[in-house]
């Protein structure tokens, strides 16, 4: 049984639904499509659930937390940040609601004596986050290697006994829904012909003026 005193949460955190802001989601996701880890850690898609995720936090010894940040960088760049500089970095330029109540997650676990010990932030400069059904763009993607190259080193720092896996997870043991994999996700989008990306095209005004 694994001590609950020593859980280390891995949080990805963001939505999937609007571009490089699924950053966080996605990498937690390959995380577990790739390594294993002992029994005290946890993975867990946060999504956009902000206030929600009080509790994984509160439980964590050690939190590390993968998301797209504005740091006002060059597209795909990536920044680490640690410990009590976590909840200002987050709220310095929020992008969208969820990081609002994350941050507010934070803040309560101050609050109520129930903050982890140790904190990392993989943080990614998005560059695309108003394309509606769309998935990450290369430069973010390209990121996701370094990014998951570094939670893997300081999780082996704190003991979570990383090692590859022999066989991806499948079916309910999958830290997202299988549906919206990446591959899936992506595969399943249909292509700019066929779908309208600006909105219901049944309201959309053409360039001469009149109804489409």
């Amino acid at each position: 049984m694994a001590d609950p005193d020593d859980l280390i949460v891995v949080l990805g955190i963001g939505n999937v639904l609007w571009a490089d802001e699924g950053f966080g989601v996605r990498c937690v996701e390959a995380l577990q499509q790739g390594w294993d880890f002992a029994p005290h850690v946890r993975l867990v898609d946060g999504g956009t659930q902000g206030l929600y995720l009080l509790q994984q936090v509160q439980a964590a010894r050690q939190l590390l937390i993968f998301d797209a940040i504005d740091y006002g960088l060059a597209p795909g760049t990536l920044k680490l940040v640690a410990n009590d500089e976590v909840p200002r970095f987050l709220g310095a330029k929020k992008m969208s609601l969820h990081q609002t109540g994350f941050q507010e997650v934070l803040m309560l676990s101050v609050l109520t004596g129930h903050y982890p010990e140790q904190v990392l932030l993989v943080g990614c400069q998005p560059e695309e986050l108003e394309d509606y059904g769309g998935s990450l763009r290369p430069s973010v993607k390209a990121a996701m290697g370094p990014a998951l190259a570094a939670a893997v080193q300081r999780l082996a720092d704190w003991g979570a006994r990383p090692r590859p896996r022999q066989a991806a997870p499948a079916g309910a043991e999958c830290v997202t829904v299988p549906t919206l994999a990446l591959a899936a996700y992506e595969s399943g989008r249909p292509g700019a012909d066929q779908a309208c990306r600006l909105g219901d095209e049944r309201f959309l005004v053409q360039r001469t003026g009149q109804e489409a």
